[in-house]
């Protein structure tokens, strides 16, 4: 299959790429460092355990490059070498080659017995406090509130930690729009009746995998435009063959090492859009482009809700978020629509190096049709910048 590369990627970004072990900077890495240091000083913290479980949990990566592919647990105390405990046995040998800034070493056949029991040979007694980041489960917890004082959650500090990004991790999250952008201009490509979006996610992959991507999504919709009876990209992919006359819309997000970009695009397919679904995509770019202008450092929840104000004065609403913070998760803020909010609006303003995903799912009011289009973009000082190069606009295929 050829697909055609949307744009090259600066040498810079393209040496990464190709690098056996891409890793950031020392620089970076021990601004990380200095940034977790500074959360266990605020809470007069002396032990914190960082975790992480089958590729969830991205402190590990963004302190070690280490992609927890099982799982990880980061023993950090001041003044002492980070340790970090990796399952199963067969993953160490790699970790030992990839993982920066600490000592790696299994975790043993239980790594939160290990974890204690390096705590303690760190110092640790029964009445002091230990912060955990990450998605510790319930038998974890228990175990180690039995062997120390306090329990202290850093999770939502870390999660303000990483709304701003550096400029290496812009950097490398335009490499996974890169990936993104092949992925979608594959789709669009090859899109025609008989494809199933099973074979349109089998594309994606193919856009990415043979230069070093990774998969965090391709979910796909489709439906007959005469007939509809879907309104927002499926997380998992139907079989029925898709059919000339459906409309098919998507989310696609392609990494490198963690970091992707998100671009959602909508298909007619072989054949003009029906005045519905020609109305439902207009109203999507001037959402689109009402959010895109407003955005700016100081922008704040609410005024993303009142420029969305378009969606419902053309008599539609959403399904979808319509945006949300990104970079190393789903991040706030977490925007729905007036008439479909994602609960209160956040009491948060934007900040220069915060990266959102701007993704109208307009759809109609009885939930039977809906589009979507947007992709992800980095605000700065006087607005945002799209970190994508793939045209916008519903496109027609054949």
């Amino acid at each position: 299959m050829d697909i055609q590369t949307p744009y090259p990627l600066p040498p810079d970004l393209a040496a990464l790429v190709e690098a056996e072990w891409p890793r950031f900077s020392e620089t970076e890495i021990s601004r990380r460092q200095a940034c977790i240091n500074a959360l266990m000083e605020a809470q007069n913290l002396e032990y914190l355990m960082v975790y992480g479980f089958y590729w969830n949990g991205p402190a590990i990566p963004w302190l070690t490059h280490w992609p927890t592919s099982a799982e990880a647990a980061l023993i950090i105390t001041p003044q002492e070498q980070n340790k970090l405990y990796v399952q199963f046995h067969n993953h160490v040998p790699q970790a030992k080659i990839g993982a920066t800034n600490c000592e790696v070493d299994w975790g043993g056949p239980d790594t939160i017995g290990t974890v204690i029991r390096d705590f303690q040979q760190r110092g640790a007694h029964s009445d002091d406090r230990v912060g955990v980041i990450g998605p510790l489960g319930m038998s974890g917890t228990d175990r180690l509130r039995e062997a120390f004082g306090e329990l202290v959650d850093l999770n939502r500090d870390f999660t303000r930690l990483r709304l701003i990004k550096s400029d290496e991790e812009v950097d490398w999250m335009r490499i996974g729009a890169w990936y993104s952008d092949r992925a979608i201009l594959s789709v669009g490509d090859n899109l025609r009746p008989g494809i199933t979006e099973r074979e349109l996610g089998d594309l994606c992959q193919r856009a990415w995998v043979p230069l070093g991507g990774e998969t965090v999504i391709h979910f796909f919709g489709s439906t007959p435009m005469s007939n509809p009876n879907c309104h927002v990209p499926r997380q998992l992919p139907s079989g029925r063959p898709i059919e000339k006359g459906d409309a098919v819309f998507c989310e696609i997000s392609g990494a490198f090492r963690g970091y992707s970009g998100q671009v959602l695009r909508t298909f007619s397919i072989d054949s003009d859009p029906t005045q519905l679904y020609q109305d439902l995509h207009d109203t999507a770019e001037a959402t689109y482009d009402a959010i895109y202008n407003i955005l700016r450092n100081g922008t704040t929840a609410e005024e993303i809700v009142s420029a969305s104000a378009v969606i419902e004065n053309a008599g539609f609403t959403t399904c979808d978020d319509l945006v949300h913070g990104y970079g190393g998760g789903y991040f706030p803020p977490i925007v729905g629509s007036a008439s479909r909010p994602a609960g209160p609006i956040p009491d948060m303003v934007l900040r220069t190096g915060m990266m959102l995903v701007i993704q109208p799912n307009v759809t109609t009011r009885d939930g039977k049709a809906g589009v979507q289009t947007g992709e992800c973009v980095l605000i700065t000082d006087g607005g945002c910048e799209t970190i994508h190069n793939v045209p916008r606009g519903l496109r027609v295929t054949g």
